[in-house]
């Protein structure tokens, strides 16, 4: 026994690791750490990303299992991956470390407002809910006019209510800072029709709101490569953003000094404007379209602090909520209430007690409503023209197991610029082989889980869903992606989709070039990997 013993010590002391490490680490966390740093007694591996930012990275099946039921089907479900390294393509490799850590430890370290989204994803995506929340709590506690718009658009895709109102109030408390930022040219169309539905907005006028908008079309034009000089261009992109500018709370002067001479507004429409604001009686009437609302909303607040109770007073690692939904305490004059001085840990200063004012203001939705069965309605606007599907023909049909989580993906480019909405994929076939003891019958329905993303050629995400939905068998499933993207011809694109249902898939080989309409599709271009499964991706949907 002792001999065994002695092997066993000698054989550690050769490949470096320290004798008996056990006896230093007292907490579990710790001897978890210890595990996911050393790699020690590791049973599975995963590689993460996408080249040239791929990592592999070492687990264990049953520290994974106990904590995420998607990883308890992986390993010990009925039919268990039996693939190693198991790819994952849709996780950046810094969010699945983070993930890693947590479930070894309990711990996590969120560094940066990207890190915390790209978390969120990961932890959504393998079912840990308290991850979930720390990542959101992050987002709320780090929130600042630089980030709140792409906050809000983060919240808005997760459905975290909390947080989307509170982007929303820093939005309508700090707007002539978020529209002066940089990060504005790149927000979501969505998100700037939200801005301008709002109805008390720090601005010193109407003129703040469409001197962003003009900014704002401008970037997506050239997006989009289209003349940015343009206004039939300009009008292109922004949905019906001009509607919500309320022109007639500018005085002649203001009118005069931009909107009256921006490509944006024709000759015809703002002479008419420009006579509703000059005229008090006998208006000639608005072009269709336009907003008649003389409500000033310009309304330049003061600092606002939400309020901190100081009986309360505690030292926290993460931030909580209180019964009104507003703690810790969010200063927005860019002084933080907490100490930072301690690493890991937040310790609030004292603060006076003072309340928000204002009330929670409602999402009135980002779509406008169309009668047109043509046109497709993408964040916000109205783009004229019918949806259409680049469907591959498929020459071969393979069946296809999904034991746990099956990952397919293709890369393809286009000769015209388009806006890609989303992917079809098919269903799970009516009938599956004998020996597992089930069949399908054709009327059967089911759940389907998915996850789809569109990726640029240098692997970074253009757009991504989270997609369950009520299906039949043998039939195509429409997965939309959570914000349309608009693509440049030539240039090479890779779509994928997960699926999560154990099941049988009519894989299928299909044909690598494809017209729709006037727009060709090449599929499979640069893709060196022919273990890639690029089968189930049957369909592009797409409008140009």
């Amino acid at each position: 026994m002792k001999s065994k013993r002695d092997g066993r010590r000698r054989t550690r002391i050769e490949m470096g690791l320290p004798c008996d490490w056990q006896i230093s680490k007292q907490k579990i966390s710790e001897r978890g750490q210890y595990l996911l740093e050393t790699g020690q007694w590791s049973d599975c591996k995963f590689i993460v990303g996408q080249e040239p930012n791929q990592e592999t990275l070492k687990g264990h099946k049953l520290f994974l299992a106990m904590s995420s039921p998607v990883f308890e089907v992986m390993f010990y479900g009925g039919m268990a991956e039996k693939n190693d390294p198991i790819q994952i393509r849709d996780v950046q490799p810094d969010a699945f470390k983070a993930l890693l850590e947590y479930i070894y430890t309990d711990r996590v370290n969120l560094g940066s407002f990207e890190l915390a989204c790209e978390l969120c994803y990961c932890a959504k995506k393998y079912m840990l809910p308290s991850l979930v929340e720390e990542c959101t709590k992050y987002l709320w506690f780090d929130l600042s006019p630089k980030k709140a718009c792409r906050a809000y658009e983060f919240a808005k895709l997760f459905e975290a209510p909390v947080l989307m109102e509170k982007c929303l109030q820093i939005i309508c408390t700090k707007t002539n800072e978020i529209l002066e930022e940089p990060s504005w040219e790149e927000v979501e169309l969505g998100t700037v029709i939200t801005v301008l539905e709002q109805n008390d907005l720090e601005i010193n006028s109407e003129l703040d709101l469409f001197t962003a908008v003009e900014r704002w079309a401008k970037a997506e034009c050239a997006r989009k490569s289209l003349d940015p000089t343009d206004g039939k261009s300009l009008k292109s992109v922004i949905g019906n953003a001009l509607s919500k500018i309320r022109f007639l709370t500018l005085t002649p002067q203001e009118f005069a000094k931009s909107p009256g001479v921006s490509p944006l507004l024709a000759q015809d429409e703002a002479f008419a404007i420009l006579m509703n604001i000059l005229c008090t009686e006998n208006k000639a009437p608005l072009p269709e379209g336009f907003s008649s609302d003389t409500h000033n909303r310009a309304k330049p607040l003061k600092t606002q602090v939400a309020y901190f109770c100081p009986s309360k007073h505690r030292r926290v690692s993460t931030p909580q909520y209180n019964e009104l939904g507003f703690w810790p305490p969010i200063s927005y004059d860019s002084q933080p209430l907490f100490n930072n001085k301690d690493k890991g840990s937040n310790t609030l200063h004292n603060a006076p007690l003072m309340v928000i004012e204002g009330g929670v203001r409602k999402d009135s939705g980002n779509l406008s409503q169309t009668n047109n069965p043509s046109s497709v309605v993408i964040e916000g606007g109205i783009r004229e023209g019918p949806k259409y599907y680049c469907l591959r023909s498929v020459v071969h049909q393979t069946d296809c197991l999904n034991s746990n989580v099956l990952d397919c993906s293709v890369t393809f480019s286009v000769d015209k610029n388009i806006c890609v909405m989303g992917v079809q994929v098919p269903t799970q076939i009516a009938t599956v082989t004998s020996n597992l003891h089930q069949k399908l019958d054709p009327d059967t329905s089911y759940t389907e889980i998915l996850y789809a993303h569109l990726l640029d050629s240098d692997g970074t995400r253009l757009t991504y869903t989270h997609f369950t939905t009520k299906v039949n068998v043998g039939t195509l499933v429409e997965i939309t992606f959570n914000r349309p993207v608009y693509i440049q011809k030539h240039k090479i694109y890779r779509v994928g989709v997960v699926f999560n249902k154990v099941g049988w898939y009519p894989m299928g080989l299909c044909t690598q070039h494809m017209s729709c309409d006037s727009v060709f599709f090449s599929f499979g271009i640069g893709n060196t990997d022919h273990t890639v499964k690029d089968g189930l991706i049957r369909s592009i949907v797409f409008t140009y």
